[in-house]
């Protein structure tokens, strides 16, 4: 659910937040929180590394444990809270042995659920098993990239990939993007779909609001000084001088790759669809 802010100011009237009437209103756990030093931005020498970067809030930071560290046991839902420092919501839930620990939220999940990780385990939300063990057609989130590692795949707000199939020891899986890619059957990932499903239609409104979430202003190269970006400096209005565009270390910024190439493709059936 959306909450639109009423104001009869310009900045404001597009502003929206995500309704959190149902989230807890206490404090983070404090045994399963940490401190974080921000970089603004900065390498280990003070250089910016990656722009648009500092300020913002002060948060802690919520050290999320996925179930399979605690394969056999259960878990009840002692809360659902806001985080942060990630999209999705996380709930707090006691185990077996009486130790707390933080999750990634599914989606309709309710304070006082019963959420398990075992093979055995029932097909219901918040449940987590190994892809072997889910039915086919089944809505998944946070998968493993391989045994073992931590959750990489559908983490985020909303997200959810589908269970395709299991072939030779691989399970295919579509995931949020279109990418239909092979994954180890052993890998672990949980039923359902992330929540805050509405994140992505919610809108800022107002800049103090974006720089509070630690992000500075993005402006034109144009509008730089010479030193600052190919594009800038100049008189008034002018062009900008150059036969093409350029980013701000002097490459050609139209029609260049931007995706980090591939350990290996061998596993990615279907790329992902193009945005048009």
């Amino acid at each position: 659910m959306i909450k639109i802010v009423k104001s009869r100011s310009s900045g404001k009237i597009i502003k929206s937040f995500e309704d959190r009437s149902r989230l807890s209103k206490k404090r983070p756990e404090k045994s399963l929180t940490v401190k974080i030093q921000k970089t603004a931005g900065r390498d280990g020498r003070g250089k910016i590394s990656v722009r648009h970067k500092g300020g913002g809030a002060k948060r802690l930071y919520r050290v999320i444990s996925p179930l399979d560290q605690y394969i056999g046991q259960k878990g009840k839902v002692l809360s659902i809270e806001y985080d942060p420092n990630r999209s999705a919501f996380i709930a707090l839930i006691e185990l077996n042995n009486l130790k707390k620990a933080y999750i990634i939220s599914p989606d309709r999940i309710k304070v006082g659920s019963i959420v398990a990780c075992d093979d055995k385990a029932e097909i219901k939300i918040g449940n987590r098993m190994r892809l072997k063990n889910i039915p086919t057609g089944t809505q998944i989130h946070a998968i493993q990239f391989q045994p073992d590692s931590k959750s990489l795949f559908a983490t985020s707000a909303g997200s959810s990939a589908t269970l395709m199939a299991i072939e030779d020891k691989y399970a295919l899986v579509k995931m949020p993007s279109g990418e239909i890619r092979k994954i180890h059957e052993n890998c672990f990932a949980s039923i359902g779909q992330v929540s805050n499903i509405v994140h992505s239609r919610l809108k800022i409104g107002s800049a103090g609001r974006k720089r509070k979430m630690g992000i500075r202003p993005t402006v034109r190269g144009k509008a730089m000084h010479p030193g600052a970006h190919p594009h800038g400096g100049g008189e008034g209005v002018n062009p900008i001088g150059l036969k093409y565009p350029k980013s701000p270390w002097g490459k050609i910024a139209i029609g260049g790759k931007t995706r980090r190439k591939k350990y290996s493709q061998k596993f990615i059936i279907q790329s992902r669809k193009r945005k048009r």
